[in-house]
């Protein structure tokens, strides 16, 4: 690269260059084109940090991401596989949301403020940073970390700011702390920022011991409107024989106006096995939100629906630990969910997931079932759509617990189904479907109906184009499917 920008100058129509040392002529090759094969599961050839050049969509937990400019900008938790990372937010940026590029850092460290009230707490701050969330609010660009440690609840929701989202950043104060004590609370993690029409600011954050919070902002200076202030809890999960479910934390909060609803995206459940998405929406940023059936989130109970959860379709390992999620638009309005996702053969590997997001007539989001690759949303004809997919059924197992009792994945497996050019599905009496592009209706003869978006997308299982679906069935059940 030094060398071709040395000679650019130089350069001749036909694309050489002329050596000054003798007359000579040497022809500068292309940068190689992007290859999207080279994205694989697994990364042992560069987990070592002395690769982290070439991490890529490799190493991404919990990412944040936003368009600005040319570029989207990945943020990211501190983590690596076989690695040991600094700490300091990891940044990833790219045009196209497939070939990212490794960027750097935002800090040289630990934040000063957070790592101090965590001493000052008496804790040992942890060696990195969590889960952050980036906004810009008029010229400025601003990002929200977490800081925990190994002491239960004592964390801290810090703001940074910066004039470009390339930093340098500056430290701007605490937001929001817990601590290990018999006050009523959540654990201070996990925050995501909403920006209603009127220009007010609310910061959802939590994991685990009280659920998912919520906190008013002050819009100037993106820190809490009151001082001290730890907000109020708006969702919670539910027990089984008296005990917790399991983990709810991860919180994302995006404001549709066109649908004039705000969708709060959860996750549930260990983050390396059963990881999966929650969505419930609300008229108003405090809520109440409800869930698909009508649920106040707030109730003790697990909520639905569950638009993105661990699968695997056939040929493949599958993927698990698939949440905690981003969600980000395009410059035309296009929406996309950003997650982490762990390859069953080895779920140890963290790996950049970016998904299309479609909505439901009745105004539900709902996720591509593969990464996005470049397509496009034009109409799918219906004599395209007759032959042999995999469907994928998003349902659901409760385990009640954490790492040590939700040690597996509960992949939901595909299964075959044949959509006939006569109009009848699977062979199955009195099973059918019709299509009102984009619209599939599979209407089945146990009384389920299952109504999907058609698109065409790529099979990243076997490295092909195909046609995929996804949407809801009448009971709230996601259901995905792939051409074969």
């Amino acid at each position: 690269m030094i060398l071709f920008v040395m000679v650019l100058s130089s350069c001749t129509k036909n694309g050489t260059t002329t050596s000054s040392a003798g007359g000579d002529t040497t022809v500068i090759p292309p940068p190689a084109p992007f290859d999207i094969n080279s994205i694989e599961d697994t990364y042992d050839d560069v987990a070592s940090f002395t690769y982290y050049t070439k991490w890529g969509s490799y190493n991404v937990h919990d990412p944040s991401v936003k368009k600005f400019g040319d570029y989207y900008y990945c943020y990211s938790t501190d983590v690596g596989y076989a690695t040991t990372v600094p700490p300091g937010i990891q940044v990833r940026k790219s045009k196209d949301l497939v070939q990212w590029q490794f960027s750097g850092w935002v800090f040289n460290g630990l934040p000063a403020m957070g790592a101090q009230f965590i001493s000052s707490a008496g804790g040992t701050p942890n060696n990195a940073l969590w889960a952050p969330y980036v906004l810009k609010v008029g010229n400025e660009y601003r990002l929200y970390y977490a800081l925990s440690s190994a002491t239960a609840r004592l964390s801290v929701i810090g703001l940074a700011t910066a004039a470009s989202p390339d930093g340098p950043w500056t430290e701007k104060g605490l937001v929001v702390t817990s601590k290990n004590d018999n006050t009523t609370q959540t654990n201070a993690i996990d925050p995501t920022v909403v920006t209603t029409p009127t220009g007010d600011q609310y910061l959802y954050y939590g994991s685990a011991w009280d659920g998912i919070y919520i906190l008013k902002l002050d819009a100037t200076t993106g820190l809490a409107a009151i001082a001290g202030d730890k907000g109020t809890r708006i969702a919670n999960r539910g027990f089984t024989n008296n005990v917790y479910n399991g983990n709810i934390e991860g919180a994302e909060i995006i404001y549709n106006p066109t649908l004039k609803k705000y969708f709060l995206f959860i996750a549930y459940d260990w983050l390396q096995t059963k990881y999966n998405v929650r969505v419930c929406k609300a008229d108003n940023p405090q809520g109440p939100f409800y869930d698909y059936n009508g649920h106040d989130a707030n109730l003790n109970e697990d909520h639905t629906p569950m638009i993105l959860a661990p699968y695997q379709f056939a040929g493949h390992g599958g993927w698990q630990g698939t949440a905690h999620c981003g969600v980000f638009t395009d410059d035309n309005g296009q929406y996309y969910m950003a997650h982490q996702g762990r390859p069953g053969v080895n779920s140890y590997c963290m790996d950049l997931h970016v998904r299309k997001i479609f909505w439901t007539n009745d105004g539900w989001p709902v996720v591509s079932p593969e990464r996005y690759a470049w397509e496009d949303n034009s109409l799918v004809p219906k004599d395209s759509l007759a032959g042999n997919w995999e469907q994928v059924v998003l349902n659901y197992r409760v385990v009640p617990g954490y790492a040590n009792e939700q040690v597996s994945p509960d992949l939901q497996v595909a299964t075959s189904i044949t959509l006939s050019a006569n109009g009848s599905f699977n062979n199955e009496a009195g099973s059918t479907w019709t299509y009102n592009a984009p619209w599939l209706t599979i209407q089945r003869s146990s009384g389920e109906t299952d109504q999907v978006f058609v698109q065409k997308g790529r099979d990243w299982e076997n490295k092909k184009s195909t046609l995929i679906f996804t949407g809801l069935n009448n009971t709230g059940t996601a259901i995905w499917g792939k051409k074969k």
